[in-house]
């Protein structure tokens, strides 16, 4: 099966801090593909790299058999890329709803009774229909996080970026929002998942990559990435010595 997703060769630094060094990773259509790193790691990076906020110093993102390293942030979006953002930024003046038809139309690109139509299946899909009419200020964080992902979907992707939406969360509304993000990719969606709670990353992905300053250091079905000396050393602490 051909890649939805492939990277190859992705280089970018700050001077002396380098945040993609020569990444090279596909991502097959339907897949969840979880991103494992200490802080610094250059996981948000390669997740703007992808989206196209950043451009790459070298190497080549292809998306849908398409060459995109050189296409805009909001061409990237139609095609069908969207993503979620660890720090979540919603309108906060504007309501739930308003929120979802932003994606919808600025992002799916529907006319006005299609993106109502759609936002309203999203909301529900996500939880939060109930709070449409709210505004996004008001929000708690897990209905904020929620609500990262709604103006995501409400966008139509192929391929949804999630930034560690489950940090910051209780237990139970981990719980809660795995359930939600396990019912998305079930219907087909494919997923990157980027997240420190690594017990919700591992309910839901079948591939595991571990990075660490820019550079890709494992990667393989998640148990075995888990297991690695390697991994435990450089991202869990662990000496593998021990």
């Amino acid at each position: 099966m051909s890649a939805l997703l492939s990277v190859s060769g992705l280089e970018k630094s700050f001077g002396a801090v380098v945040v993609a060094d020569a990444t090279t990773f596909d991502v097959i259509e339907g897949e969840a593909l979880g991103i494992l790193g200490p802080n610094g790691a250059g996981k948000t990076s390669l997740f703007n790299l992808i989206t196209g906020t950043l451009s790459a110093d070298a190497g080549r993102i292809d998306f849908k058999g398409r060459d995109v390293t050189r296409s805009s942030a909001a061409a990237r979006c139609k095609l069908g890329i969207a993503r979620s953002f660890q720090v979540p930024q919603p309108f906060g003046g504007m309501t739930v709803f308003e929120n979802a038809l932003v994606g919808a139309t600025q992002g799916a690109g529907l006319s006005a009774s299609e993106a109502e139509a759609h936002a309203l299946v999203v909301l529900e899909e996500t939880g939060l229909l109930a709070k449409a009419n709210a505004r996004a200020g008001s929000l708690t964080l897990l209905d904020r996080k929620r609500l990262e992902l709604t103006r995501a979907l409400a966008a139509k992707p192929k391929l949804l970026l999630l930034d560690e939406i489950a940090g910051g969360l209780t237990e139970a509304e981990c719980h809660s929002l795995i359930d939600t993000i396990r019912a998305i990719h079930a219907r087909g969606t494919t997923i990157i998942w980027i997240e420190h709670v690594v017990h919700a990353l591992l309910a839901v992905v079948e591939r595991l990559i571990v990075i660490d300053f820019g550079r890709k250091i494992a990667e393989g079905a998640p148990k075995a990435i888990m297991e690695s000396a390697e991994v435990k050393e450089i991202y869990l602490g662990v000496d593998p010595d021990v």
